[in-house]
């Protein structure tokens, strides 16, 4: 039996209501939300990059797109550790878990907590998992109340991906650790590799997520909505139960083995250990490939979440053409010996930064890139490159000095992630629900990220 819910108007729900009303009037669709960036972006470069010429630019476009510099590699990296996120969450004894966990809260607060805290768990260990994982226990629990807001208990899910960056499927910092990632920014500057214990594993990074995120938890509790936005009944037409298919042919006897998937994984785990247990976009892939296969059990039921699985990220196939084009606008160089736009942004926001201000200033850097590249990688390929060479510059060449300024890029793209809609679509995919009915709640989330993570740049150099 639920609990009554207690009606309160406080400051802060105040606020929140102000933001979801605003965001309801102005926030456009997703992909039009790209295509306006893109025609924000070819303006700036028209405007400020010397030698700017309307063919040049068109190039510059298609060539991040589809040309040689395309960022379709990353994308299919970006997508499939989504899909395969998805996959595991929805293997059976994932499933059991999620739906036993769903009947534990008695109140709407109580559900959106425990949405918040299971996705940032989870988004620590894998942001493709935790991504996905708070929306599917917002969609259980949503069944359980009928009365609440569905919008805020998505939205409860999205916070807890404020800090995947700072967790073991962070993109900038596992490519810290490879010499041979193409996103390995620093080595290819500075001929060094950082480990994890001075990005994601320093006492700065971690202290930082567990303020954010009891800053974060109490803010939940703090804006709970009182009106409600029931599910679409479509939400959940894809938990129908599956016959198992009967074993008449050859070929579905051996869609049905599941030693084919022990096999499977066996080789997977010996190769990792082979390797010396090396984290990285493909190691992580590869490792949740193998676990959702090994729950699934059997080939035929992998092959059929998977396929499940990749249908929410349609929507980021759709866009992801678009921000890599904004790339390359941003890489375009106009005359010979012209600065891009992304160097023309990136100087300003570090110019006369010192060793003290520079990992804040390029974190303000980042939630503003972010805002045109919303992708971990390829946001560090376009500032990475200017925010080592200004640590250089002023004569910081350490491993825990680079780490922490590739952390203040990370953890900007995480705070950015707030009030860009690029990694909500999944969530919405789930849901059945429009940007409009989440992201008011989440612009909370991104003040407080701002003010909490960019503190930690600030404090972080102090202590290094």
């Amino acid at each position: 039996m639920t609990e009554p819910r207690t009606r309160r108007r406080g400051l802060l729900q105040s606020f929140t209501g102000l933001c979801v009303r605003y965001v309801e009037r102005l926030m456009p669709d997703p992909y039009l939300f790209a295509l306006i960036l893109t025609l924000i972006v070819a303006g700036l470069v028209a405007v400020l990059v010397r030698g700017a010429s309307a063919s040049g630019m068109l190039q510059a476009w298609y060539g991040g797109v589809w040309g040689n510099q395309n960022i379709f590699t990353f994308a299919f990296q970006m997508v499939l550790i989504l899909v395969t996120g998805y996959t595991l969450a929805e293997a059976p004894a994932l499933k059991r878990a999620i739906n036993g966990v769903a009947a534990k809260p008695r109140n709407q607060v109580q559900a959106a907590l425990l949405c918040f805290g299971v996705s940032a768990a989870l988004a620590l260990l894998n942001w493709g998992l935790g991504l996905v994982a708070g929306a599917l226990l917002a969609r259980q629990v949503a069944r359980r109340f009928p009365d609440s807001h569905f919008g805020y208990l998505i939205a409860a899910a999205f916070m807890g991906f404020i800090v995947w960056t700072q967790g073991l499927s962070s993109s900038i910092a596992l490519a810290n650790t490879d010499a041979g990632s193409p996103i390995n920014v620093i080595h290819k500057i500075a001929g060094i590799t950082v480990p994890l214990s001075q990005t994601i594993f320093a006492p700065y990074s971690w202290l930082a997520a567990i303020v954010v995120l009891a800053v974060l938890a109490l803010t939940i509790w703090r804006m709970e909505p009182c009106d409600t936005l029931a599910p679409d009944p479509a939400v959940f037409d894809d938990e129908r139960a599956v016959e198992p298919p009967a074993n008449h042919t050859l070929a579905e006897w051996l869609e049905n083995q599941w030693i084919l998937n022990v096999l499977l994984f066996a080789a997977g785990i010996t190769y990792f250990v082979a390797s010396g247990f090396a984290l990285n976009i493909s190691s992580m892939i590869m490792l949740f490939t193998i676990t959702s296969a090994l729950l699934h059990r059997t080939p035929i039921r992998f092959i059929r979440a998977f396929t499940g699985a990749a249908k929410v990220s349609g929507s980021l196939l759709l866009q992801y053409p678009l921000y890599g084009g904004l790339v390359g606008l941003l890489a375009y160089q106009g005359a010979d010996g012209s600065r891009p736009l992304q160097t023309l942004l990136a100087q300003t926001l570090v110019n006369g930064a010192t060793q003290y201000t520079l990992p804040f200033l390029t974190f303000a850097g980042s939630v503003i890139i972010s805002l045109f590249v919303p992708s971990g990688g390829g946001h560090w390929a376009v500032q990475g490159p200017i925010a080592v060479d200004s640590a250089l510059a002023i004569g910081q060449s350490s491993p825990g000095y680079l780490g922490l300024i590739s952390m203040a890029v990370a953890v900007g793209e995480g705070v950015a992630n707030m009030i860009q809609p690029f990694w909500l679509l999944p969530l919405l995919a789930i849901a059945k629900l429009h940007v409009r009915q989440v992201m008011g709640f989440t612009v909370v989330a991104f003040l407080i990220g701002f003010v909490v993570l960019g503190a930690m740049t600030l404090i972080a150099p102090w202590v290094l």
